[in-house]
């Protein structure tokens, strides 16, 4: 499986990490190499060892409900599907059909195709159409950066007790520290970090995992 990423190891100690990372299985590979073909837009795919993260949060989790916000080819939606428990759920959203057709193609491959409910729209309408009793076990944010806090709202209220969401891109590249650096998609990250940390209702925790992830879940 290809590896691309990690913004804040350099590269001996981050493939040190992933030699000791349980290893990508051929799907895993296929769907690596698929996305690197893609051109540049192949760094949105989430790093083997973030991948892995995921599936042992599922593990753990045992969700009944997932949420996977921005799909891409489908990296961490298929990390999440293989541990889903007997009746558990995908709910993945993305606007853009050529990409999530390459994320169809390996759930298909790796037996997973049926526990995913894909839907085509803008993540923000699918979330705010969810039931009222819909309760959220683990949700993941990995789509525009200007739609965080917007995704994030819709998500806390939702999320299960023993439930987490998991923010992809927190960091960006260390980004979010230069103060000379005020594009649209740094200073979203810089809002939704500042907003998760003074949330009372959750606790967060930043993780330098990949482009800096993290980890919240309800007080």
């Amino acid at each position: 499986m290809a590896d691309h990423r990690s913004f804040f190891l350099e590269e001996a100690l981050y493939r040190y990490v992933l030699d000791h990372t349980s290893p990508a299985d051929e799907v895993q590979d296929a769907l690596a190499e698929a996305t690197t073909a893609l051109g540049p837009q192949a760094r949105m795919q989430v790093a083997r060892d973030q991948a892995t993260f995921l599936s042992m949060l599922t593990a753990a989790l045992r969700p009944r409900l997932a949420v996977e916000v921005g799909t891409f080819t489908g990296t961490s939606s298929l990390a999440i599907a293989r541990m889903l428990p007997d009746g558990g759920r995908l709910l993945c959203c993305d606007v853009s059909e050529e990409w999530t057709d390459v994320a169809r193609r390996h759930w298909e491959a790796a037996g997973v195709a049926d526990r995913i409910d894909l839907v085509i729209a803008p993540a923000i309408e699918t979330l705010r159409v969810l039931p009222a009793n819909a309760v959220v076990d683990l949700a993941f944010i990995d789509a525009d950066k200007t739609g965080y806090l917007g995704y994030y709202e819709e998500l806390v209220p939702r999320l299960a007790p023993h439930g987490l969401i998991v923010v992809d891109n927190v960091l960006w590249s260390g980004r979010v520290l230069d103060p000379t650096v005020d594009d649209a998609d740094t200073v979203a990250l810089r809002e939704f970090n500042d907003r998760a940390v003074s949330d009372e209702r959750v606790d967060v925790v930043v993780l330098s995992i990949g482009d800096g992830v993290s980890l919240i879940r309800l007080r």
